[in-house]
């Protein structure tokens, strides 16, 4: 029925379903489609600043009446196109967390924030982007008001600890039932995030759902198996080939890049993609579809993924074989063994080991710079590595792929080139952009931390996790707040990127949390 009334809107604007296919649900249909020529002009308007977006405006109308009435009202000025939205749409409150008393402690803050970032399982408002899930959830903050999939692993490192342990398995249950519906974990919990995914780290979520994650890998195998699916969707490539996520090395090696099955501008960046477009050299469609891949990433944006490493019309991320991809997917290859060895699986393990074995020999090939003494990316396209040092470097540590001598080189390189005064920096470049100097992030300095402690280095962790609770205490301190990111060479906020620094927050709770929970000596400096 659904199916139906949804082509029939889509008739009505004179669009079909061939217009909207992509992986995924097709009948999830965005704002760009609905609205049109409207979105077009509302978007490069730029109407409101900040990171309030019309893709998150609950119509009070059809879609199909609006665009009537857009079309019979012609607003021409920015006053009157203002109007026709206010008259037209509702924009979602937000909720922001309060200031809180000089006196809270940092941990107690954290404490009290998740019941404001968690919201209750609802069916969506008729033609709203926001995606439906069963359970409730726990949202970043600030301008984000839908879950998004990597942070809600960081962001369950701190509910468990504070005793919200049957939230942690209503977010499993939720991102279940979004793989079984949409085939993959979307980038978040809104129509136009369901043509990507972002990093893998469904198995570490369930892994954290029992003293033994094995125990919670079986019980979840399908879908670990099914999100596996998802990644290695296509097969049969030849050598120097890619399709989709996948590239097939030169020596016939499968690993993994980031990827978009669209190619058109981002419908929550769309000012600021076409504009990128506009200044760069390349076809538009590649434009569009390397900055949806760097959105898949995570690190959207970081000069990881340009050309001439600082500027954003030189993107090419579809080009690179990411470390921290390929490291979190030898990763669920190693669940989905261990696995299939608790339910007593022989073929499937042998299988999924051998899969694991294949990809760490294929980075230790590619991704491995033994001259450098650090793991980086390569460019399936240029055939090099692109050598450029960033914490991603950490990541084959923290999944347990590096060796003994490898993971020492990292550590000495991490410690002379990546440690700053407040945490472990993102890279060593000042592009302007926020996963790039002078920033650091929760998520990395977790697997920072617990990377290097897998392979005995608890000094350096612990230290990094030192630094990582003292900015945050201190910026806390003088704002009353916990952000998204911090710039961790000055001990502020964040910057830099497409919009202001968000509070809430709930990765950086999450991360900070969990490193107190390891490092309880950490708490008396996070009391004061």
């Amino acid at each position: 029925m659904r199916s139906k009334l949804v082509l029939g809107l889509l008739a009505a604007l004179g669009l079909t379903a061939a217009v909207i296919a992509f992986a995924g649900e097709p009948f999830a249909v965005t704002p760009s489609q609905l609205y049109g020529p409207l979105f077009v002009r509302v978007q490069m308007a730029s109407l409101r600043p900040g990171n309030d977006n019309f893709v998150d405006d609950i119509p009070k109308a059809p879609p199909v009446v609006i665009m009537q009435r857009y079309r019979a009202a012609k607003p021409s000025s920015r006053a009157a196109l203002l109007r026709f939205i206010a008259d037209n749409f509702t924009f979602p409150a937000r909720v922001h967390t309060p200031p809180i008393p000089a006196d809270r402690t940092l941990a107690a803050h954290i404490a009290r924030v998740w019941p404001l970032l968690t919201r209750a399982a609802i069916v969506p408002p008729a033609y709203s982007s926001l995606l439906s899930v069963p359970k409730p959830y726990v949202v970043p903050g600030g301008a984000f008001q839908e879950f998004y999939y990597w942070d809600s692993y960081f962001t369950m490192l701190g509910l468990i600890p504070d005793g919200h342990m049957d939230l942690a398995h209503d977010l499993v249950d939720d991102f279940s039932y979004l793989i079984e519906t949409y085939g993959h974990i979307p980038n978040g919990a809104r129509t136009f995030y369901l043509s990507r995914s972002q990093p893998p780290v469904y198995y570490l979520m369930v892994g954290l759902l029992s003293p033994d994650p094995a125990k919670a890998w079986a019980r979840h195998l399908g879908d670990l198996e099914r999100e596996y699916a998802f990644w290695m969707q296509g097969a049969g490539l030849r050598p120097g080939e890619a399709r989709r996520n996948v590239v097939a090395m030169p020596d016939g090696s499968l690993l993994n890049r980031y990827w978009d099955d669209r190619d058109t501008p981002r419908d929550e960046g769309y000012r600021n993609d076409v504009l990128t477009a506009r200044a760069s050299a390349m076809p538009p469609a590649q434009i569009y579809r390397d900055i949806r891949a760097a959105a898949e990433s995570g690190w959207d944006f970081s000069s990881r993924w340009f050309g001439d490493r600082q500027h954003m019309r030189t993107i090419r991320t579809t080009d690179i074989v990411p470390a921290d991809l390929n490291s979190l997917l030898y990763g669920l290859e190693e669940a989905i063994a261990r696995g299939c060895q608790e339910k007593h699986d022989a073929a499937c393990e042998q299988a999924f080991d051998g899969h694991a074995h294949r990809r760490q020999a294929a980075m230790d090939h590619y991704l491995w710079d033994a001259k450098g003494g650090y793991f980086t990316d390569y460019d399936w396209r240029a055939g090099k590595r692109t050598d450029e040092l960033s914490a991603a470097t950490l990541y084959p540590l923290f999944v347990g792929l590096a060796t003994a001598e490898q993971a020492a080189h990292v550590t000495a390189l991490v410690r002379a080139r990546l440690l700053q005064g407040g945490g472990v920096v993102t890279t060593t470049i000042h592009s302007g952009q926020q996963w790039d100097a002078p920033n650091g992030w929760a998520p990395l300095q977790w697997i920072a931390v617990r990377g290097l402690a897998r392979y005995g280095d608890d000094a350096l962790a612990h230290e990094i996790a030192g630094r990582w609770v003292a900015t945050v205490r201190r910026v806390y301190a003088n704002t009353g707040k916990i952000f998204e990111k911090y710039d961790v060479e000055r001990a502020l906020p964040g910057g830099g990127g497409e919009y202001p620094v968000q509070d809430g927050f709930g990765w950086t709770n999450g991360v900070t949390r969990g490193l107190l929970q390891v490092y309880p000596d950490l708490r008396a400096a996070a009391s004061r």
